[in-house]
């Protein structure tokens, strides 16, 4: 169990590979570091990968307070910054993009490249604002029962739901959710679903960077995704057919192709590598 302190939280990370650059996944809300197992191991013989579980989620610690984006990215470039990687590929899904982005505008020097996945740029809606705070309220007091099937539906597209063969990965993913901290899980959706937009800052990226996403995905649209490649110049976007708001989980092998021809483009892995 590997434990260090970033930004004044303990945050739990597992480290994989051992390449000369570093690869940082950071996963999206009500999941947590496994979400990227796929990749990583497709990815560990050429990097050192390291995924990490936000403050509130899987083994990390579940403070009373400090779950405002901005935080979270200060606990992202305090990880980046302690463990001596900057600058480092960047992939964060969701949450981990809202991270991402900020990182790439604020600390660029801290990021080699940057993988968007199923994330936005923009703020939630008024109407999406409400209905996540209902949400979290709902955990907070009453648990998982009543809003476990809206959560799976959001995070999942129903290919992935209702697929027999894949039920063992839902079942997973249940206990993943219901296995958070509760009140952290609340005050992580305030702080992340009142966030600000950074559209108007995209112009200032000039980091490498490659967006994929779901076509399916109900939770951010391939319509603010597109709004990401129209922002940041030289970005192309990647939609997965069948796929819903968690790529990742969903059709792992499409994201890891996609991964791996950024990598090459960019100069990271050999561009003849199979």
């Amino acid at each position: 169990m590997t434990i260090i302190q970033a930004n004044g939280v303990n945050l739990y990370y597992e480290q994989s590979g051992g390449g000369k650059e570093t690869i940082v996944f950071s996963h999206g809300f009500l999941m947590d570091h496994s979400m990227f197992q796929a990749q990583i191991e497709a990815l560990a013989p050429h990097f050192r990968c390291i995924a990490y579980d936000h403050r509130g989620h899987g083994r990390s610690e579940a403070t009373q307070s400090g779950y405002e984006i901005d935080n979270l990215t200060a606990d992202a470039a305090a990880l980046i910054e302690a463990l001596g990687i900057a600058p480092c590929h960047f992939v964060g899904m969701s949450t981990g993009g809202f991270v991402g982005l900020r990182l790439a505008i604020r600390q660029p020097d801290l990021l080699r490249s940057l993988t968007l996945i199923d994330t936005s740029a923009d703020a939630e809606t008024p109407g999406q604002v409400r209905q996540y705070d209902m949400l979290a309220t709902v955990v907070r007091y009453f648990g998982w029962r009543l809003v476990l099937g809206k959560a799976l539906s959001t995070l999942f597209s129903p290919h992935f739901i209702n697929n027999p063969q894949r039920q063992d990965e839902v079942n997973k993913w249940k206990q993943v959710i219901m296995g958070h901290d509760k009140k952290g899980v609340a005050a992580f959706a305030r702080g992340i679903f009142h966030r600000d937009s950074v559209v108007n800052q995209l112009d200032k990226i000039h980091t490498p960077t490659v967006v994929i996403g779901g076509e399916e995905d109900v939770a951010t649209p391939p319509e603010k995704m597109k709004q990401i490649v129209a922002g940041i110049p030289g970005t192309i976007l990647n939609l997965i057919p069948d796929a819903g708001h968690s790529t990742v989980v969903e059709k792992p092998d499409a994201v890891t192709a996609v991964m791996l021809d950024f990598y090459k483009k960019i100069g990271a892995i050999p561009k003849d590598l199979s």
